[in-house]
């Protein structure tokens, strides 16, 4: 969209009107607040699929939104892989309040029948539940939200926040739904449903005991592995002290597979500011190799922070335990 286009455009115009030129609490349950919009969706639309009784046209990109939604039911590959390309696309371009929406929607697709794209359906859910995340690899904010804390715009001039926790409450409001899929025969939609739920607003406590149970049971390296962080970025949601001492007693066993190991220390890291101890970065030294890295690398969490010459575990634990240093891209020693 143009400049020219954003300036015709009534949702945007709208949008800056109420959020940009106005207060932004003005709007709270009011039409332009995307969580109210989202939690008023009607659970007969959810499960028709019924996108005419969505306002999309209230959010700036949000009618695009709806097209591409009508495509995800289509049964067309190429135009279902597009649909999802251009709402991941709006993520990453910081318009969610377009995307929010369609989450309740992307869940069904997620949980329904459709084998070939359950999982991207998922990512997008989870991505949409988050703020703006890529790169971010620091222990303070890797694994969290953000959305209750100092507002942030997105390019529309739309309060971002309203558009996360709109997200993370339609995720919340359908854990009943999601938490069967944690059990999925497709390791890939596992791994989506972990990051969807770590982003739930709400049931915290059932989740966290799925997320447990379920790695018990967990026979993938990559689904254990983004299991741990799934837990511990719900932890760091709701404030759950109790795992930072479930975290530590993960890394510190040599019982435990370098991936999980790896993944409990990256965890522990992001839900404490203490000193690091020795034996952390001994464990790091052990478990955390380029087979490591690699087997880790399409966890949603981990891609976020990759770059073209950097992958992103060795990125974060570089970050994390040297945070002074100069984040040197594509050196060949990950820790120098």
């Amino acid at each position: 969209m143009t400049g020219q286009d954003w300036e015709d455009d009534p949702a945007y115009r709208e949008v800056v009107r109420a959020f940009v030129d106005g207060d932004p609490l003005n709007q709270v349950d009011g039409p332009l607040d995307v969580r109210a919009v989202v939690a008023g969706i009607h659970p007969k639309a959810k499960g028709g699929f019924l996108l005419e009784e969505v306002p999309w046209d209230r959010f700036p990109e949000g009618a695009r939104v709806r097209e591409v939604m009508e495509r995800m039911r289509s049964g067309d590959d190429a135009a279902v892989d597009r649909a999802l390309g251009v709402l991941i696309g709006l993520c990453a371009d910081d318009m969610r309040a377009a995307v929010a929406p369609a989450v309740p929607f992307l869940i069904r697709i997620g949980t329904g029948p459709e084998a070939g794209y359950r999982a991207e359906a998922l990512t997008v859910v989870g991505e949409a539940a988050r703020m703006r995340h890529q790169g971010v690899c620091t222990r303070a904010d890797m694994l969290r939200f953000r959305d209750d804390d100092e507002w942030s715009f997105e390019v529309t001039g739309y309060l971002q926040n309203w558009s996360v926790q709109a997200a993370r409450g339609a995720i919340a409001a359908d854990t009943d739904l999601l938490l069967p899929l944690l059990d999925d025969p497709d390791h890939a939609v596992r791994i989506a449903t972990a990051y969807v739920l770590a982003a739930a607003s709400d049931r915290a406590q059932d989740v966290l005991t799925a997320f447990r149970a379920r790695l018990l049971a967990e026979h993938n390296p990559a689904a254990r592995a983004g299991l741990v962080l799934a837990i511990a970025q719900l932890a760091r949601a709701h404030q759950d002290l109790e795992t930072i001492a479930w975290m530590q007693a993960y890394w510190s066993d040599p019982s435990r597979s370098p991936e999980v190991r790896a993944s409990a220390a990256l965890g522990w890291l992001c839900l404490t500011d203490l000193p690091v101890p020795n034996e952390l970065r001994a464990t790091v030294d052990d478990v955390a190799t380029d087979e490591t890295a690699l087997l880790m690398a399409p966890l949603p969490w981990i891609r976020a922070v990759e770059t073209a010459v950097g992958n992103g575990l060795h990125r974060c634990l570089r970050s994390m335990l040297d945070p002074d240093m100069t984040d040197i891209e594509g050196c060949d020693d990950p820790w120098s």
